[in-house]
């Protein structure tokens, strides 16, 4: 039972995340916007790998609350389908890479074999399957000239990604604690 609140407090923490990750991109890295949806350095990408690491499947949970949140009432107020799919969409990437990461390398909850290595394939997969996927999308839906969209898509999911989970990296870095070296040292 104790489990529930635990499951929602990751569920919450997720959206949150999430949302001040993508309100600081908004707020600071508005000009590299591609397109409405696609930026050269899209922060929350990071979140979504990060969150789906973190919380496996409470992650997923809150990635699909705020993504169907964000994708309605933000990016795509007027197209209810593209909304709905992209939620979906951008929830299946990462977690999928989190359970390729299970299944690969035996990833434990506590991320104690997760060595920099594998983080930085898991980024560089993840970086390519969330444009992959949304692009397929894309074009059974029949949208064209799809090639730039997903250049773009990989370039910004692989930057804000790789700034967010070495930034925290950083910082857990200077942390004193002995349990906050043990993560960085990995």
């Amino acid at each position: 039972m104790q489990q529930i609140p635990l499951q929602a407090l990751m569920v919450v923490a997720t959206m949150v995340l999430f949302v001040t990750t993508l309100t600081i991109n908004e707020w600071l890295l508005m000009r590299f916007e591609f397109v409405r949806g696609i930026n050269w350095i899209y922060l929350p990408a990071g979140i979504r790998l990060l969150s789906t690491l973190l919380f496996a499947e409470a992650g997923a949970v809150g990635l699909l609350f705020v993504s169907w949140l964000v994708s309605y009432f933000y990016f795509f107020p007027d197209d209810l389908l593209r909304a709905f799919a992209g939620g979906i969409l951008a929830t299946l990437a990462p977690y999928s890479i989190y359970r390729f990461a299970q299944h690969k390398y035996g990833l434990h909850a506590s991320l104690a074999n997760l060595t920099p290595k594998r983080l930085l394939v898991l980024i560089v997969a993840y970086s390519v399957a969330s444009p992959l996927l949304h692009h397929i999308w894309f074009a059974l839906q029949g949208k064209e000239n799809l090639a730039q969209g997903l250049i773009a898509m990989f370039v910004g999911d692989l930057s804000g990604t790789l700034l967010v989970i070495y930034t925290i990296k950083i910082i857990l870095s200077l942390l004193p604690s002995s349990r906050s070296h043990a993560l960085t040292s990995r």
